[in-house]
């Protein structure tokens, strides 16, 4: 077996200092970082993202994700009960709920901590009782599935009294929303961001598209199932959580007719790319979809539809460093993650670039 078709969770691993993950996004969006691997020199070239310009060409084919994080993580309070069992309205400890998916109109699945504290029945409140609820079942993995109840529209009580779920290594709260959000981002439903889009500015898009770059919208609502720590040692045997994905008709015609005139296929991060292989034909086409996807995309694995990547830093051992030593290598990857980290990129979430060509 090559060493880059390991299948070992160990292999994945690389060190990083702790000052290198950034706690704030760029002054301005398409002023991070870019570091280019060019896979078929085997050449490294450190730019900025705005350069991305050089490297895609009218007629190639840009591939967004255009979901929507919402406010998704609620800070509230269980209801506590009398001697006989039954809830009062008196306040008792704080309960924290990361929303995932939502269900149906008032009911969602959610991520609760401390999960031991809310059983099936739990009452709750949030935002000094604008929003109430109540455990109703307990779901695969331990989440909660939550019934709501409020007066009014939910996103937009949710943008009231909500935080943007920020990932743990970000140790403060988002001063400006928009920056943890794409500048194409349109539908609501996700609970983090796919954060390679955060880089990308409206006039640098604008730009691109006038040179006759074919931008193409997807949407993969984002859930803990791209970040859920691979915990096998074995990685064939990690089961991903499924997440939801849609292509339009329309999406996916633009796309076909791009490809069949020759276009190179950029997905812009680790989303829009499984969303694609999702989605696309064993040639590559894609295909009108709207569907669950669960797939892992580790090395071994044959691109259908994508030909480059722009992506930011991943985790060490995760799935999302799989994904891309699945494009580039395993090998190569950890050499340029090493060179990055010599270089001082800035990682994870609010870092810097990564475009693999």
């Amino acid at each position: 077996m090559q060493k880059e078709q390991k299948l070992l969770r160990s292999d994945y691993y690389y060190d990083l200092p702790e000052e290198l993950i950034a706690q704030d996004p760029a002054q301005k969006r398409d002023e991070s970082r870019l570091f280019v691997i060019d896979r078929e020199s085997g050449n490294y070239f450190h730019k900025h993202f705005f350069d991305i310009r050089e490297y895609i060409k009218p007629g190639d084919i840009l591939v967004v994700n255009n979901s929507k994080v919402i406010p998704a993580r609620l800070h509230g309070n269980r209801f506590k009960k009398d001697a006989s069992g039954k809830y009062t309205d008196e306040i008792g400890s704080a309960i924290e709920l990361l929303l995932l998916e939502r269900k149906s109109e008032n009911i969602w699945e959610a991520l609760s901590r401390p999960g031991h504290k809310t059983p099936v029945g739990t009452k709750l409140s949030f935002g000094g009782g604008k929003l109430l609820g109540e455990v109703v079942e307990v779901a695969d993995g331990g989440n909660r599935i939550v019934k709501f109840e409020y007066e009014g529209e939910f996103m937009a009580l949710l943008d009231s009294i909500g935080e943007m779920p920020l990932p743990p290594y970000i140790h403060k709260k988002a001063e400006d929303k928009n920056r943890y959000q794409t500048v194409y981002a349109k539908y609501d439903g996700s609970a983090a961001a796919p954060t390679a889009g955060l880089h990308f500015t409206k006039e640098l898009l604008g730009e691109l598209e006038s040179k006759g770059v074919v931008i193409v919208p997807v949407t993969l609502h984002v859930g803990l199932g791209t970040f859920r720590p691979v915990k096998e040692d074995d990685i064939t045997k990690h089961k991903m959580h499924s997440e939801f994905c849609t292509v339009s008709a329309e999406n996916a015609e633009k796309y076909n007719n791009a490809k069949k005139a020759g276009g190179r296929v950029f997905a812009v991060g680790t989303t829009s790319c499984r969303t694609l292989e999702s989605c696309a034909d064993e040639s590559g086409y894609l295909v009108p979809c709207e569907k669950y996807t669960d797939i892992f995309i580790y090395p071994g694995y044959k691109f259908k539809a994508v030909d480059s990547l722009i992506t930011n830093f991943h985790l060490p051992e995760s799935t999302l460093l799989m994904l891309i030593s699945a494009l580039a290598g395993r090998e190569k990857i950890l050499d340029a993650y090493e060179c990055a980290v010599s270089e001082k990129y800035r990682f994870f979430s609010f870092g810097d670039a990564m475009l693999i060509l």
